[in-house]
């Protein structure tokens, strides 16, 4: 299934006790559809208050149900801020997650004097004026295969920290900027690690270097703060075409 969620209230994908988990939302509406107990894999699992515009999730079930009845029924009894967008059979070779070759992220950023409302879920905010040029070349280095261990969270579970990172850009949108990053995989906090580190290269604090020094340095605690989750979007997973899935990736439609 292709998913896509607010993130705002949930504690994050993965299921936890008290159920606060985006997972838990899903496997309760799945198992009720399905008339027996549902556990749900994903692609990866998104943080607190991150949001996804296209999570891939697969699961095992004995039900028989078509397509299209899987998506409506699923979502009736899903709450508003999760739905199923498409559903499909797959091989039981198929895995959401290792069977994934590429990750979509991209964060929204408001960069004015004042925190916006509207988007005050939707959105990071930065006040300070930011320099495009700049973040743009800071994000450059991050392109290819290299030790994340600077960006990765302590309590990150990864056995390793070597990932390939195949676009990581800037672009601004009238008082936003749009950062996007693809990777094979991301390590635990990963993203919003390198854009604590671009924010502090876009506002004159560091030169775009900064970002080269830190990936060679492999140090978590020499690197800035972690970012805001807020303006996070998983926004696609990548498949090879044999397991003809319906196109995965899509663009942050507040943008």
């Amino acid at each position: 299934m292709g998913i896509e969620y607010d993130g705002a209230g949930y504690c994050g994908w993965q299921s936890q006790l008290s159920g606060c988990g985006v997972q838990d939302a899903l496997e309760a509406a799945i198992s009720s559809i399905a008339q027996h107990p549902i556990r749900v894999h994903a692609a990866g699992r998104t943080d607190a208050y991150v949001h996804a515009l296209m999570q891939v999730i697969h699961f095992d079930t004995t039900s028989d149900r078509a397509d299209n009845a899987w998506v409506r029924g699923v979502n009736a009894f899903l709450p508003p801020s999760v739905r199923v967008v498409w559903s499909k059979v797959v091989a039981e070779e198929f895995h959401a997650r290792f069977s994934a070759l590429l990750r979509h992220y991209e964060y929204m950023l408001v960069n004015d004097p004042v925190s916006p409302a509207i988007l005050a879920t939707k959105a990071g905010w930065y006040h300070l004026p930011l320099n495009l040029a700049a973040m743009q070349k800071g994000a450059s280095y991050l392109v290819g295969e290299h030790d994340f261990s600077a960006f990765r969270a302590s309590e990150c579970q990864a056995k390793t920290s070597v990932r390939t990172m195949h676009e990581a850009s800037v672009r601004r949108a009238g008082n936003k900027f749009i950062f996007k990053f693809s990777a094979n995989a991301f390590l635990q906090h990963q993203v919003r690690n390198m854009l604590g580190a671009l924010i502090y290269v876009g506002n004159g604090k560091h030169p775009s270097a900064l970002i080269k020094e830190l990936l060679a340095q492999q140090d978590r605690t020499l690197s800035p703060p972690t970012f805001s989750p807020n303006g996070l979007y998983l926004t696609g997973v990548d498949y090879d075409e044999h397991w003809k899935l319906p196109s995965g990736t899509k663009h942050n439609g507040l943008i």
